[in-house]
């Protein structure tokens, strides 16, 4: 594996631990993707005590999910289940450390292992240009759910875009998905009308450049509305449905809401995106 600028060793106690710049040498084989899946924690935890400074932590029991967090009533706006089933998952989480402002993320975007280390890549980001940021401070975090193991796990900082697409049909059946150039999420029981994407548990594809593959295909008059909302028709999930596009460019995003029946307001270039959208939706499905 190619050495990354930052990396972080948990040894098999399962505890918090600080990054460092040790990473080992390849000497258990070919690596291959692990599955995960998102965990959105802080709809039912709240941590104890904040990671000043870069952290990561992988909890492998219930008696230490609650040594670190304090569980409470749901507060995000999503039905979320707090439930772990510890023995088949581990619970990993990787924290940026204290920031002094608003704009600053961490995530996960791909684990991979081979036949004695698994590794955990990761990306941070700052503030975006042209972004407005509070003062405040705060620490960035991302949780997900991976099988459990017994074997060594690291982790590694790498770089990668932040922009996304995220894409999706609703009404008779809810299929939401985020194109990113690293991975591709699909998102779990997501409620119409509910897009704070951010709530819903997900499962990961390691796929590398669909973002950039498909923002081929947007129109120039969606790409030209640079932040705004808007909607094509009048979609109505009780009725015809719709489709959904959502873009993430920098400091802007731009949402899009389609009428699955052709109208008037729809160019020919949005309806040969609409049916774009929904193929690929299908495609991933099938995969």
């Amino acid at each position: 594996m190619k050495k990354l600028i930052l990396s972080l060793f948990i040894a098999f106690g399962f505890s918090a631990c600080s990054i460092n710049d040790d990473l080992p040498q390849n000497t258990c084989g070919e690596y291959v993707n692990v599955p995960f899946s998102g965990f959105p924690l802080s709809c039912n935890y709240t941590i104890k005590e904040q990671f000043l400074n870069p952290s990561a932590l992988v909890v492998n029991t219930e008696e230490k999910l609650n040594q670190y967090f304090t569980k409470h009533n749901n507060t995000c706006t999503v039905a979320s289940d707090p439930n772990i089933d510890f023995t088949k998952n581990f619970l990993v989480g990787i924290f940026s450390g204290q920031k002094s402002t608003t704009g600053y993320g961490i995530k996960i975007t791909s684990i991979v292992e081979n036949d004695c280390q698994i590794f955990v890549n990761f990306y941070e980001h700052g503030p975006q240009t042209g972004e407005t940021t509070t003062p405040g401070v705060n620490y960035p975090a991302d949780y997900v759910l991976i099988p459990k193991t017994t074997k060594q796990i690291y982790f590694n900082k790498t770089n990668e875009n932040k922009d996304n697409i995220v894409i999706g049909t609703f009404g008779t059946a809810n299929d939401f998905f985020q194109l990113n150039d690293y991975n591709i999420l699909k998102f779990l029981n997501v409620a119409v009308g509910a897009y704070e994407f951010g709530q819903y548990k997900y499962t990961a594809t390691i796929k590398r450049g669909e973002y950039t593959l498909f923002l081929k295909s947007v129109p120039t008059e969606i790409l030209n509305l640079k932040g705004q909302t808007k909607t094509y028709g009048t979609p109505d999930a009780a009725n015809q449905g719709g489709v959904y596009f959502e873009l993430h460019q920098g400091a802007s995003t731009t949402k899009i809401y389609i009428d699955n029946n052709d109208t008037d307001d729809q160019s020919t270039e949005v309806k040969v995106f609409k049916k774009a959208i929904k193929d690929k939706i299908l495609l991933l499905k099938l995969n």
